[in-house]
């Protein structure tokens, strides 16, 4: 996050051709469209990798405040985040989230200016009173979007905290002094205690209990600007506050698993990077010889967090950086990777500005082929957006509102749209297949993913000026296509007709194709 939208964080367009089984890079190919021959993509569902478990986004911090707008304006914009539905005309009324971020303040909010956190909006309640008491009727916009997700089947819920409730902290503060750890050692079992009574009295009150809880976030950073609640931990307090936090979850007989460590950049699980005794991730905590070994704890995720920011420019680095977090997943067996947060921040190397709201079809591509190098190069399991509501003029939230606390507009994205070609089709137990590609094409990105119901789901973009000939085929016999929804300058998950698609069809430029398939005999 680094005080998120401020803080300058480098991305890069992967550009990938494909392989069965992978995607690698490709040169871009200069053919006059007129003539080009067609691309033969050729789907193998025999061929399978990481299985799909959700797509997310998260709740802080401008849910607070809309969750308590006018009833029409906050059911608009949750059918826009979570629903499955499809309107009379067969488009999609939303993205259908599988997951849902819930941010456990810390208590910023009723220290009011006090806090030291300039921008309200970026301050967040807590369950936990002055008095040790804890109310919780605390939090109510948040618990309106938890109650909305749920309502519309989000079935997936994740809470994490950014900083531990201010009576906890050294300096009574929701960020830390001088990049210091801003809680003492002595305060570990009640930080996890907290966190287990939240996720319970939460469940009282909703119904709703949390499936997983992420105690610690983006632990390398100093968090020291004030922009907003955070503190920094090493990999050994870290792996303390798991195991208080798992006899917590035990005492209470919560069924909640632990999600770690939510690290600020990728290169901070699988190597000895820039933050010393808080990289190493993979290792530090799923290794047996290591000292922070928490791999045995009966309730930890078989998973581990970072975030895809500064990892992703130039090219040749990035692509590099997620193959070996691939490998080294691979060194604990049935590990799996989670992208938990991303948006478009900095100036990435000049390809996209995060400064400035854009609505348009441009940060749509560039997060579509993000999503895509994550899954295919990383082999992430989930991919989880940061803002899913944004006042801010910024490129950080799928969803664009008035910075008003009581009533606004909003308008949705091509980010959020560009999310939904691969949130709305894919769903969770969806495992990624091979696929092959018969032209060089680095303007296409391809990839192919199995659903639980034998639904194949093909999403295509092509991020060219030229519209792109496609024929689809799979080496398991006939691939009946059952529909197709398309994003582009024009259209938000559009039915795209798919009449003659068995002869072949054209991808347009600037455009995200999503096509749901089955293989016939």
């Amino acid at each position: 996050m680094l005080s998120k939208f401020t803080s300058c964080k480098i991305l890069t367009l992967l550009f990938l051709t494909f392989t069965i089984g992978s995607c690698q890079a490709a040169e871009k190919n200069d053919e006059d469209p007129k003539t080009a021959q067609p691309v033969t993509i050729t789907i193998n569902p025999s061929q399978t990798f990481q299985s799909i478990d959700h797509f997310g986004a998260s709740d802080a911090w401008a849910c607070q405040f809309v969750g308590n707008w006018p009833d029409a304006k906050r059911n608009a914009i949750a059918d826009l985040l979570f629903s499955q539905q499809l309107s009379s005309d067969g488009q999609p009324k939303g993205i259908g989230l599988s997951l849902w971020r819930f941010n456990i303040g810390a208590g910023s909010a009723e220290q009011g200016d006090q806090s030291g956190i300039n921008d309200e909006w970026r301050r967040a309640e807590s369950f936990l009173n002055e008095n040790g008491a804890y109310n919780w009727d605390k939090q109510a916009g948040q618990i309106w979007f938890l109650n909305a997700a749920k309502a519309r089947g989000v079935n997936e819920f994740l809470a994490f905290p950014n900083s531990p409730p201010v009576q906890f902290t050294i300096n009574k503060k929701g960020y830390a002094s001088n990049g210091k750890t801003n809680l003492a050692t002595g305060s570990f079992p009640q930080f996890a205690s907290f966190l287990a009574d939240v996720i319970s009295g939460v469940s009282l009150k909703t119904g709703i209990t949390f499936n997983h809880i992420s105690p610690v976030n983006e632990p390398q950073w100093d968090w020291s600007d004030g922009g907003q609640e955070g503190t920094p931990f090493y990999n050994n307090e870290i792996a303390q506050i798991t195991r208080f936090l798992s006899a917590a979850l035990i005492k209470k007989k919560l069924d909640t698993k632990i999600d770690i460590a939510e690290a600020g950049q990728i290169d901070y699980l699988y190597s000895e990077f820039n933050k010393q005794d808080r990289q190493n991730q993979i290792y530090s905590f799923f290794n047996k010889a290591s000292a922070n070994y928490v791999g045995d704890l009966p309730n930890l995720s078989k998973s581990i967090s970072g975030h895809s920011y500064f990892t992703t420019s130039p090219y040749k680095t990035a692509a590099e950086k997620r193959t070996r977090l691939s490998e080294e997943l691979k060194t604990v067996g049935g590990l799996k990777y989670w992208m938990s947060e991303y948006c478009i921040l900095g100036d990435n190397e000049g390809e996209i500005k995060g400064e400035g709201k854009d609505p348009g079809i441009e940060p749509g591509l560039y997060v579509a082929r993000v999503i895509h190098n994550d899954l295919v190069n990383a082999n992430a399991s989930a991919w989880h957006w940061w803002l899913a509501i944004s006042p801010y003029n910024y490129k950080d939230g799928l969803i664009s509102i008035d910075k008003n606390k009581t009533d606004g507009n909003f308008q949705a994205t091509k980010m959020l749209w560009a999310l939904g070609q691969y949130s709305r089709f894919i769903r969770p137990g969806a495992v990624r297949t091979g696929i092959s590609i018969n032209s060089d094409q680095s303007d296409l990105l391809v990839s192919s993913y199995l659903n639980t119901s034998g639904e194949l789901v093909i999403v295509i973009i092509n991020s060219g000026t030229q519209a792109k000939e496609i024929v689809l085929k799979s080496n398991q016999g006939s691939l009946l296509v059952q529909s197709a929804y398309q994003t582009s300058a024009e259209s938000n998950l559009g039915l795209v007709d798919v009449t003659a698609f068995s002869k072949g069809f054209s991808v347009n430029p600037k455009s995200i194709l999503t096509i749901i398939a089955k293989t016939g005999k």
